[in-house]
């Protein structure tokens, strides 16, 4: 019986947060204001090869609190993981690196936030569930697009 050493791999190697940042920049006094803040999220993930087959996806979230013009809080976190990616390449290991393993690192991502917020003695945010795939396949298309001027290279 011979091995099939042609057959894709995907395995997590390593899953942690590689930076957190929370300022709550109007403690103590912030916590005697009344109102709902608006909360403000923006998200996004990028893939690096590190060596050989092994890769280091990261997620990272800004989570913005703010009454009127005040900013209640701000988290900034980064999760990361490593993964190692054998016999893919091409889309196929794009979209890995793309929808994949971002999924697989959401779930820590939104956990690190909430404890942050929790900690710093407000409710917990909890990120809604994010779809990787339409991200990927909104910025396939971006990079597919003319762009004005004839300037391929700005984006």
């Amino acid at each position: 019986m011979s091995e099939n050493n042609d057959k894709p791999i995907f395995s997590i190697e390593k899953l942690y947060v590689k930076d957190l940042s929370l300022e709550v920049p109007g403690a103590p006094a912030v916590f005697k204001q009344q109102g709902t803040p608006q909360i403000e999220i923006t998200m996004n993930n990028t893939a690096k090869p590190i060596e050989g087959d092994f890769y280091e996806v990261l997620v990272r979230a800004t989570v913005t609190a703010k009454l009127e013009d005040t900013t209640i809080f701000l988290v900034e976190a980064s999760q990361g993981g490593v993964f190692q990616i054998r016999n893919l390449s091409g889309e196929p290991l794009e979209m890995t690196l793309g929808i994949a393993a971002p999924n697989i690192i959401f779930p820590y991502l939104r956990e690190t936030i909430s404890e942050a917020v929790s900690k710093a003695g407000f409710p917990p945010v909890l990120l809604q569930p994010m779809n990787f795939e339409a991200v990927y396949r909104a910025r396939k298309e971006e990079q597919s697009a003319p762009t004005e001027g004839g300037d391929a290279t700005k984006h």
